[in-house]
């Protein structure tokens, strides 16, 4: 896929954390067939929860695996979101089988698809999709840095 695709793809995924349950970290995550068809996407919901494993990411590949491939691996699919993922979101990824990642923003803090760490890449690991990072990361930081700004005060950072 190309840069416009994995924009597109973004595009989705910046839809759906504006879905986000108040309260919860505007992060969106959609998970797209090897046709580019949607098969599943979901935002943040840690806070309306309670559940600490309630990352976007998660709960998108979660629900991709009630429809698609063969249970739970999702080979071919590519996982769109907004934030690069964290570590357990990278270890859903990668233990999923999803083919791609795309994602917007660096995290430099958690991140670990190529900031702080780089699970998915991990050469010791039988399965390693293929990355792309910081496609529309402008935007997707403005999203997250309104946020910040407003449940913190102007001094917060991502």
């Amino acid at each position: 896929m190309g840069l416009r695709d994995d924009e597109a793809l973004i595009r989705v995924a910046l839809e759906t954390a504006a879905a986000a349950p108040a309260g919860d970290v505007p992060v969106g995550a959609v998970v797209f067939g090897p046709d580019g068809t949607e098969i599943a996407r979901a935002a943040n919901s840690r806070e309306a929860t309670g559940d600490p494993t309630a990352h976007a990411e998660v709960l998108a590949l979660r629900a991709a695996a009630q429809v698609y491939g063969d249970g739970w691996r999702l080979e071919g699919a590519t996982l769109a979101v907004t934030l690069e993922p964290c570590t357990m979101c990278a270890g859903a990824l990668v233990l999923s089988r999803v083919s791609r990642v795309v994602f917007g923003a660096w995290e430099p803090k958690t991140g670990a698809v190529g900031s702080l760490w780089d699970v998915v890449r991990d050469r010791r690991l039988t399965h390693r999709p293929e990355v792309r990072g910081g496609v529309l990361e402008a935007e997707c930081a403005a999203v997250l840095e309104e946020f910040f700004r407003e449940h913190r005060g102007p001094a917060s950072e991502l």
